[in-house]
């Protein structure tokens, strides 16, 4: 069986695509021919993915001697950061802020409900819609994993420096925007 590798231009990976029938041609490309340029935007993801992954792995470590992961930190933090008035975000309002599916949500909100950290309940006006709060216990957790996460933010910070740093942070947030979103769907470059 053979497994994807890459070589220094990252094409490897996509060794025998050209192999791969396509029904028809587009831009001038014969059919059955990927074109480099999607290489490349295949190329772009996968770096991207092994980068989060990195992180990921970085912050897991930080926070792990509290028993969170990062993707739950970052759940405690979102509920907290869209709570008003002691009325949590309702769970369509959290998944659309961690840009995940609410299948995706409610399986990642499952340990942190039977670990008492959050608790979901119906909304008074909606009783179909259900609503994330923090247990005092979950604001507790997440004010000691704020610290660890400070201090790995802090050498990831040191480690690719303030200006690379920004401008990855600037990068992902564009991203993850509605405009990119809309230029991707659009084909259009982004304008600034």
């Amino acid at each position: 069986m053979w497994h994807p590798s890459f070589n220094s231009a990252g094409l490897n990976y996509f060794r025998g695509m050209d192999q791969i029938p396509t029904s028809e041609a587009d831009d001038g490309v014969a059919p059955g021919v990927v074109p480099e340029a999607a290489l490349a935007l295949a190329c772009t993801n996968t770096a991207l993915r092994r980068a989060t992954r990195r992180l990921g792995q970085l912050y897991d470590d930080a926070i792990s001697p509290l028993g969170l992961k990062a993707t739950q930190f970052g759940l405690l933090v979102a509920i907290n950061g869209l709570s008003r008035e002691d009325k949590g975000p309702t769970l369509n309002e959290l998944a659309t802020h961690q840009l995940v599916q609410i299948s995706a949500l409610t399986h990642a909100l499952r340990p942190l409900v039977r670990d008492g950290l959050v608790t979901l309940h119906p909304d008074r006006e909606d009783r179909r819609s259900k609503r994330a709060t923090l247990t005092p216990a979950g604001r507790s957790l997440m004010q000691q994993a704020i610290s660890r996460w400070a201090d790995a933010n802090g050498r990831i910070e040191t480690t690719l420096g303030p200006a690379v740093a920004g401008n990855l942070r600037a990068l992902a947030d564009l991203i993850s925007s509605e405009r990119f979103l809309a230029a991707y769907h659009g084909g259009l470059p982004l304008k600034p």
